[in-house]
């Protein structure tokens, strides 16, 4: 019988299931090279955890984890739907809050965190004792390029295919055919996995640096915004057909570089982004960087996050469905 131990929590909408205790040890010196450990050998309580009957299609999780530098803080794992992310923007948001809240990290003035995609940087904004919000600088983040691709069933699509801790084709919705809107969801998930798709038979994708970061992670739909003082709607379809709820820090950080990029956003100057519920997410380049040949920017990302609870979880193994399922 294997028994994890749980924080539940959620940012803008997104959740994020921390394991505090139970999940073997991930061996490894490089985050990626516990990220590659953990998917040959601890997938079936990935899939335990985020599948029926503990989870559902649109579950996310973390396991937070010793750092894998002498100067970092803690380092930590993502895992969803299909399997271990590189980078999750609203997981170090969710994830700084509930260790801070549950006084899992002593207080300081920034966190330095080692995840696959890089070095992350955090820091809490504290309020009448709360956790207020938290702002992440995400690793370097580009536009890659522009370029279109026939999807069936929708037609000839252009795109711009960016990096901000994972790769995004950022896609106009109206160019889809669909809204963003919550009573959308289904056609968004539709839209988003076919043009994902398409773009993945299309080409090969190559990172500048790293090829453990070479692949195309969820494709980001977007319109104008919904509400006043804000720039932006995103709507992220990732992995096998997840929809983030939140405007996605990662996701954030790529459509800021390309923000910059385009010459419509200068350094310090917030652009703040809604999710599908409405909630939102502040980006800004902080500094141009490079990534190998590309042009570059170091992007911070603030939101917010809630800690909902706490779980214990049994992986019992006479269950015929213990280790999780899906109804695709």
């Amino acid at each position: 019988m294997t028994v994890i131990h749980t924080i539940e929590s959620h940012c803008a909408g997104e959740p994020l299931r921390i394991v505090v205790d139970g999940w073997p040890e991930v061996e490894g010196e490089t985050i990626l090279e516990r990220r590659a450990f953990a998917k040959q050998h601890h997938d079936h309580l990935r899939t335990a955890l985020m599948l029926e009957p503990r989870g559902h299609s649109d579950m996310y999780g973390a396991i937070p984890m010793r750092p894998a530098t002498p100067d970092g803080d803690l380092g930590v794992l993502f895992l969803h739907n299909e399997g271990f992310s590189t980078m999750c923007g609203h997981g170090i948001i969710a994830l700084i809050t509930a260790m801070l809240e549950n006084r899992m990290l002593e207080p300081k003035d920034e966190y330095r965190i080692d995840t696959p995609a890089g070095r992350v940087v955090a820091a809490a904004r504290f309020e009448s004792g709360r956790v207020r919000a938290v702002a992440f600088r995400n690793v370097a983040s580009f536009l890659q390029d522009t370029s279109e691709v026939d999807v069936p069933g929708i037609g000839r699509v252009r795109y711009e295919l960016a990096f901000g801790g994972a790769y995004y084709a950022y896609v106009d919705a109206a160019r889809a055919g669909v809204g963003l809107r919550r009573q959308d969801y289904r056609a968004v998930i539709d839209a988003g996995m076919r043009i994902k798709r398409a773009v993945m038979g299309a080409r090969t994708i190559r990172h500048p640096e790293d090829p453990g970061l070479g692949y195309l992670y969820g494709v980001i739909l977007s319109s104008p915004a919904f509400s006043p003082g804000v720039h932006l709607r995103n709507v992220c379809v990732f992995a096998d057909g997840q929809v983030d709820r939140s405007p996605t820090g990662t996701g954030v950080s790529g459509r800021v570089a390309i923000e910059h990029a385009r010459g419509r956003l200068r350094i310090g100057e917030p652009f703040v982004v809604e999710g599908i519920l409405g909630l939102r997410f502040t980006g800004q380049v902080v500094e141009e960087t490079k990534a190998g040949e590309f042009a570059a920017v170091v992007p911070s990302v603030e939101g917010r996050a809630w800690v909902t609870g706490r779980a214990e979880f049994r992986v019992d193994p006479e269950d015929p469905v213990g280790e999780g399922f899906l109804l695709a």
